[in-house]
């Protein structure tokens, strides 16, 4: 089954983003998994064990910049993304900053 990885790192600081709140939704939008970057802004394993289909993960943006007392555009930041092979390692990687945000398909 395939399984999910999250890294975000903080553009301004040029640091991992530590503590930010990751939610894994399936289509309907149950949510499957939650849980907070490390250190390293790192979730190892998100989920693991998910079948073919489309799913969401939201990052609460807002309350990572909140924390640190910095205003910000974006109060979370929500990716869809499709799960094709059923045992394949998909990681979910967000360069974050208050204004900008990006994202691809992480290895």
């Amino acid at each position: 089954m395939s399984t999910v990885s999250i890294h975000v790192l903080d553009a301004v600081t040029g640091t991992p983003a530590a503590g930010v709140a990751v939610t894994l939704t399936d289509a309907s939008g149950v949510a499957v998994a939650a849980a907070q970057t490390d250190p390293d802004g790192r979730v190892g394993s998100l989920a693991a064990d998910l079948t073919p289909g489309i799913y969401r993960v939201r990052f609460d943006t807002g309350n990572y910049f909140a924390t640190r007392e910095v205003t910000a555009f974006y109060p979370e930041v929500v990716i869809a993304f499709e799960i094709s092979d059923g045992d394949g390692h998909y990681h979910v990687p967000l360069l974050l900053s208050p204004f900008a945000y990006s994202t691809y398909r992480g290895s």
